[in-house]
This record gives C-alpha cells, structure tokens and sequence, in this order.
C-alpha cells in the first residue's frame, strides 16, 4: 500500500501489524507483497526497518486498523484534535494517550500505571480538553500522527 507511493516507513509499519494480527498470510498475497516490501526495508536501512517493524507488531487491531485509515485518507482540510495540544501534555498525559492508542481500558490502564480508574478518567478528560479529542479513536489517531505508537 504505502511503499509504491514513497512512504516506506508506513508500509513495513502496516505490513508488520498485519502479519503479527493475522499471522496466516495468503500466498498470493505474500508474493505480491514481497518486492515492495525488500525496497521499502532497503529505503529505510536496517535500524529505521526495524524500528517500523517494531512499532507495527505492537498495535492492537484498533490501532492497525486506525492506523490504515491515517494512511489512506485524503489529506485535505478536516478538522481534527489538536495536534500541538500533545505539546502541553505532560509525559503522564503522554502515556496515557500510548495506552489508549494501544487499545488498552480504562481498567487496564488503571491496573498498569497502579493508579485508580477514575483518575485514568481524570487524565483523559484533562487530555481531552487540551487536544480537542472526543473519542478514544481521535486519541489514537493524535497518537499515530505524532508518533507515539
């Protein structure tokens, strides 16, 4: 999808979260994928690969999912949370909005950062207000465009 159009990076990301979500390929698939993909590793080098590689295999399909829909939408004008917003987040806010972008609950995310749901609530809702975001989908996708996940 994203290495015949210059964007090698997004297309080893997107490759890897397919494989690890859906790790049976279908052959003809596989084949078809298999040039692109060796120019977009070889465009990036072998750390940058890697690290596309690392991002992709570490989304939830929520995230996989959303990040397709970055890839493929009309650049246009839109209105969309508040990317520099995530400038006045601070690194908890930050790993809260990881969390989310990664699928996680509120109750999971409580349960990792041993803090109680409705301080995540708290959290999100201070988010929210300081990037526009609504929805836990706007959050990852603001996660995914600044490149949190």
């Amino acid at each position: 999808m994203s290495a015949g159009t210059g964007r090698p990076a997004e297309a080893v990301t997107a490759w890897a979260a397919s494989t690890a979500l859906i790790p049976r390929d279908w052959p003809v698939v596989a084949r078809r994928r298999e040039e692109p993909l060796r120019a977009a590793r070889q465009a990036l080098g072998p750390a940058r690969a890697r690290a596309a590689e690392q991002r992709g295999t570490a989304m939830s399909l929520a995230t996989a999912a959303e990040y397709a829909l970055l890839l493929t939408e009309d650049p246009g004008p839109r209105q969309t949370p508040d990317a520099a917003g995530l400038g006045r987040l601070s690194a908890r806010e930050r790993e809260l909005v990881t969390l989310v972008a990664q699928g996680a609950t509120n109750a999971q995310i409580a349960d990792r950062l041993f803090i109680s749901v409705r301080t995540v609530s708290s959290h999100l809702d201070r988010i929210r207000d300081k990037t526009g975001a609504r929805r836990r989908a706007d959050l990852t996708r603001l996660a995914l465009s600044a490149g949190l996940v």
